[in-house]
């Protein structure tokens, strides 16, 4: 059950008159999340679910899914044809004029922006005035508790050994002369999350060169690359636990096969470090401060420190995703490239820092998850502090 008081008293706060949760075919995973509504019911036919700043929450339903909202409080309607429905919408809204949607201006931020433009149309036309619901999802559907935080850590301890395995496996097939490919070192880690209690939506990314300059890159089956003697080896793996509710843990680290890790490496590595740690202090002495910063100034900072090296257009991502019960949570992005995210960073949220440079021959990441609580900011696992040569 959503805490009702609680986001009244936030709406009240920002001068919101009320808040609408909208869903059909389970379009909109977080009304499901803040609601507590599930995903696996029918929902063939739209429902709102509205909670005033103010006043019991109403609901309005189809007559045939009646009862696709009784457990949640609140006065019920229904409707069977699309008339009866703009009938009632009115009656569902009444009182209020400033109503908050997962709708984002522009789509600014997508993965707020689920609300499809005809229902804003048509709330419009009611005289209605909607804004992005995007500040009440990160207090209430990206906010962690402290459960969730615990388990994170706990996951993390996994991750961050399993990471530590899967390259003393690589090292080990190379060193015996065993073939050993991409896919492979993907699947032997997906069997350690299974074995280990994690579990995740994708499975990890393993790319030696020239694939780790590909941020994205997905080994294939049958056609990823052979590890060998001299490769770079960049791992990003992301798991959180088998349990209900878990949040993700996410990070990036590379390895070098050999004994001395090339200085064309180790150079480029020491940028991306630099981006990383400069984003990190800037967020932490934000925090210890109390002074207010949003995703795209965090990206700024990790930004322009690659650019200063000149290597500023092979930076072609966020600095940093929001984290969550998915790896790419409903949270603030540490991001001013691909949108400007000027959510606030609040309390109980967690999200990435991963600069990242990547060049035609190779690319290099390094990824850490930081957690920010009333008090400070802090990484939340182990860091790397320069390429790990894997053969010594």
């Amino acid at each position: 059950m959503p805490d009702i008081k609680a986001i009244q008293s936030e709406m009240r706060d920002s001068k919101i008159d009320g808040w609408l949760f909208y869903d059909h075919h389970h379009r909109d995973p977080i009304a499901a999340n803040i609601l507590g509504v599930g995903r696996n019911g029918m929902a063939t036919r739209r429902w709102f679910y509205f909670i005033p700043a103010k006043g019991e929450p109403r609901k309005l339903v189809h007559r045939i899914e009646q009862g696709a909202l009784d457990g949640l409080d609140g006065k019920k309607l229904v409707y069977s044809g699309w008339e009866e429905l703009h009938k009632n919408l009115p009656k569902l809204l009444a009182g209020s004029k400033t109503i908050a949607m997962q709708y984002s201006p522009e789509n600014n931020i997508p993965y707020i922006g689920l609300v499809d433009a005809g229902t804003i149309e048509l709330l419009r036309k009611f005289k209605k005035k909607i804004v992005s619901s995007a500040n009440l999802v990160q207090k209430f559907e990206a906010s962690w508790s402290h459960e969730q935080a615990q388990g994170h850590f706990e996951a993390g301890r996994i991750v961050d050994r399993i990471t530590r395995e899967a390259f003393a496996r690589a090292a080990e097939f190379v060193k015996e002369g065993k073939p050993l490919t991409e896919d492979q070192l993907q699947q032997w880690i997906v069997d350690e999350f299974h074995a280990r209690g994690l579990t995740s939506a994708e499975p990890p990314i393993v790319a030696v060169q020239p694939n780790n300059g590909n941020p994205h890159y997905a080994p294939v089956a049958g056609s990823s690359r052979p590890i060998r003697a001299g490769d770079l080896l960049l791992l990003d793996i992301w798991a959180k636990r088998e349990i209900a509710g878990s949040v993700y843990y996410d990070i990036t680290w590379v390895g070098y096969l050999g004994n001395r890790v090339p200085d064309s490496y180790a150079k480029i590595f020491r940028i991306v470090r630099e981006a990383r740690d400069n984003a990190v202090k800037f967020i932490q002495e934000a925090v210890a401060k109390r002074r207010e910063i949003h995703g795209w100034e965090v990206d700024r900072v990790a930004r322009k420190t690659i650019e200063k090296a000149g290597y500023g257009k092979y930076f072609v991502h966020r600095t940093g995703h929001s984290i969550g019960q998915e790896v790419h949570g409903n949270g603030a992005n540490m991001d001013g490239l691909e949108t400007r995210d000027d959510r606030k960073i609040v309390p109980h949220t967690c999200f990435s820092i991963e600069p990242g440079i990547y060049l035609p021959e190779f690319g290099i990441r390094s990824e850490v998850n930081v957690y920010v609580d009333e008090k400070e900011a802090r990484v939340t696992g182990a860091v790397q502090e320069e390429i790990l040569p894997l053969l010594v």
